[in-house]
């Protein structure tokens, strides 16, 4: 009969079980992920060599600029409006909760494409959300929103806004009410108690929200494409209409690896700022 290993000692099955666990999500990433990047690399590379990340930086800094700086007013937007929100029904609403949870995630039952196209409707020359800015002498009778900066920037936020809220509603759902009743009990006021407990307990979900909402946004056309215009075109439209032809494949190719490249960074100084130890 075998015998069994000794008290503490890891055995070779428990080694290889984790590996076992993650063998289909691993396999996944090799598939989708890595073969992709390295097919997409190779392709950079054509018919140009290295120039070809020269004449990114050289032609598209002004876009990469723009795009960048849509993604993070879109992020910080959501965070203004999400972190409040996910905080109200996770400290304060007790039998509505699950209605406010099921309203956050209720714009999801409809495609991407056809909440990008409502924003459309509502912004358009006729639509409600320029009537009332007239009314309020607030918009002139000539301007337009669409085609603006607020247009593309709204609709991100409001397309990506509840990844920004769910993460932070499970960190804030999972801090110990004790905690929170130990501040006034130690004469600290509610701000305080906010800043010095609930902020950093919540950073976690604030850093994944951050993370969920900053890189799709980076990386999206469609809202640029439908509420933008000339003058607020994002990477994603560069390389989404140019893709397809053969003779600027590589160029877009490259586009893409540099774009990927600066968010993976990015995440890594971000993630080096907060720290992950908790995270998830």
């Amino acid at each position: 009969m075998a015998t069994e290993g000794k008290v503490g000692e890891v055995t070779p099955r428990r080694r290889s079980t984790p590996w076992l666990l993650a063998a289909p999500a691993l396999i996944w990433l090799v598939v989708f992920f890595v073969i992709p990047m390295v097919l997409l690399g190779r392709e950079s590379l054509r018919s140009g060599g290295i120039g070809n990340y020269g004449d990114v930086f050289t032609g598209y800094t002004a876009v990469f600029r723009r795009t960048f700086w849509y993604a993070l007013l879109a992020t910080v937007l959501c965070v203004l409006l999400g972190y409040p929100l996910a905080y109200y029904i996770a400290m304060r609403a007790r039998r509505a909760r699950n209605v406010l949870l099921a309203l956050v995630v209720l714009p999801f039952f409809t495609t991407y494409l056809i909440r990008t196209i409502s924003w459309v409707i509502l912004l358009s020359e006729n639509g409600p959300v320029p009537k009332v800015l007239r009314s309020l002498d607030l918009l002139g009778q000539s301007s337009s929103i669409i085609g603006t900066t607020p247009a593309v920037v709204g609709a991100l936020a409001y397309n990506f806004l509840p990844f920004m809220v769910l993460p932070i509603y499970v960190s804030l759902e999972k801090i110990d009410p004790k905690l929170l009743e130990a501040g006034p009990d130690l004469y600290a006021s509610g701000w305080r108690t906010f800043r010095k407990v609930t902020l950093p307990l919540s950073l976690p979900g604030l850093f994944a929200g951050s993370l969920l909402t900053f890189i799709p946004a980076a990386g999206d056309f469609v809202n640029s494409t439908f509420v933008g215009g000339t003058s607020t075109t994002m990477i994603g439209n560069v390389v989404a209409e140019n893709f397809d032809s053969p003779g600027l494949r590589p160029e877009m190719s490259a586009i893409s690896f540099v774009l990927m490249a600066v968010i993976l960074v990015g995440v890594l100084v971000y993630a080096r700022l907060l720290g992950t130890e908790e995270l998830g």
